[in-house]
């Protein structure tokens, strides 16, 4: 169903680790700790700034992939991973895209299942990859089915 985009990107988008918006996600998570927000703190720590929570690439824009059309209900929440080479830094841009990794089917005693296995990336302004986060989105037979009428 989705075979066909596989290795397929969305254009890069253009995103910045805002220093309000980090204390208010920092904040929605839970997490108060002050290498978020308190400048004197980044200041203090071993990255000389602040950094951003390590799942705060949920927010970015990564552009869409042309053609691929997902529906806004009914998709299930399979995996999602996140690798970095280095904390994001607040303040600075980053250029963020998406990329179809894989996807695949399975049989299941409610249907067949499909998998589609998307990566997400962040990049420096000199194309060095910071961090990646690949979600996995498990499609179910029922939603397979309203997507194809």
């Amino acid at each position: 169903m989705f075979s066909e985009y596989i290795g397929r990107c969305s254009n890069k988008v253009k995103n910045v680790v805002e220093r309000g918006a980090v204390k208010k996600f920092a904040e929605a998570i839970g997490d108060s700790h002050p290498i978020y927000w308190d400048e004197e703190t980044g200041k203090k720590s071993r990255y000389q700034r602040n950094i951003a929570p390590p799942t705060f690439p949920r927010v970015f824009d990564y552009g869409a992939i042309e053609g691929l059309k997902l529906p806004s209900k009914g998709l299930i929440h399979g995996e999602q991973r996140f690798h970095y080479e280095r904390p994001l830094y607040v303040g600075e841009e980053l250029y963020c895209y998406s990329k179809v990794e894989d996807y695949y089917e399975k049989q299941s005693s409610m249907g067949k299942l499909g998998f589609l296995v998307i990566t997400n990336y962040g990049e420096d302004s000199s194309g060095n990859v910071i961090f990646t986060s690949t979600s996995t989105i498990i499609i179910t037979e029922t939603v397979r089915k309203a997507m194809v009428v």
